[in-house]
């Protein structure tokens, strides 16, 4: 059975594609939040072989000591999922707080830089592997009041675009998903907890839910051997670009 990493596992797309992959794959499943983390193993151990690890993206130290200390027979990686992520605050550029940039540089690019080269190692010794990199349709357009968000999901498609050529000689497989707007704690997250303010992101329409992403996910990973799907960019009907979506009144 090959198997998967995924980082961003205890919530949202990163537990969805989880429980996707979980008839088809064994989990390293990596998160911040231990209990989640633990809640969502027992959840799937009936069903594949799980292992966590529990680390912050952000600290590089910690990214390396986990991934290298696996067990050596966790250590045959075939699939990355580059889920984690997040937005933090929506405010214009001249007065976002800074720390809120700089989390977002450090989780969306840096957290994603290293959690790629501490698993690069396996992934080429498969011999099939394959990385999957969480972008955004943000990473594509940029909108506003989001400039280091968008900024930071553009870098992680230009890395999805260079690690396709780079891993080339490697047969390994690079796909850059981006999705539009998606309900789950994207957008509680990115107003610091603010519950009314996430809800009325999605209120008068109807948002993408995290398995209609774990499914593409999982889609791009059953292709035949010899097909690379590149780019996926997934909208809920009623969204036309970063900016544009029709509520109902």
């Amino acid at each position: 059975m090959r198997t998967a990493l995924i980082t961003g596992a205890t919530s949202g797309i990163g537990k969805a594609t989880a429980i996707a992959l979980s008839k088809d794959y064994r989990l390293i499943l990596c998160g911040r939040r231990k209990d989640k983390l633990q809640e969502l193993e027992k959840q799937l151990e009936s069903t594949t072989q799980v292992i966590t690890l529990a680390f912050d993206v952000r600290d590089k130290t910690q990214v390396f000591e986990k991934i290298n200390n696996l067990p050596n027979q966790w250590k045959n990686i075939d699939v990355l999922i580059n889920n984690a992520g997040n937005a933090h605050g929506l405010a214009n550029f001249q007065d976002a707080e800074l720390q809120d940039l700089e989390d977002m540089i450090d989780i969306n690019v840096k957290g994603l830089i290293y959690v790629s080269k501490a698993v690069l190692p396996f992934l080429i010794k498969s011999n099939d592997g394959h990385i999957i990199n969480l972008s955004s349709i943000a990473g594509k357009q940029t909108y506003a009041n989001a400039a280091v968000y968008c900024a930071s999901k553009s870098a992680v498609e230009s890395l999805s675009q260079g690690m396709r050529i780079d891993l080339l000689e490697y047969g390994i497989k690079v796909t850059n998903v981006a999705p539009g707007a998606v309900n789950t704690e994207f957008s509680l997250v990115r107003f610091k907890g603010d519950k009314e303010k996430a809800d009325k992101v999605y209120q008068g329409f109807d948002p993408l839910i995290a398995q209609d992403i774990a499914t593409a996910i999982f889609n791009a990973l059953q292709q035949p051997k010899h097909v690379q799907i590149a780019d996926i960019t997934i909208y809920p009907r009623a969204q036309a670009n970063a900016s544009n979506i029709y509520r109902k009144q």
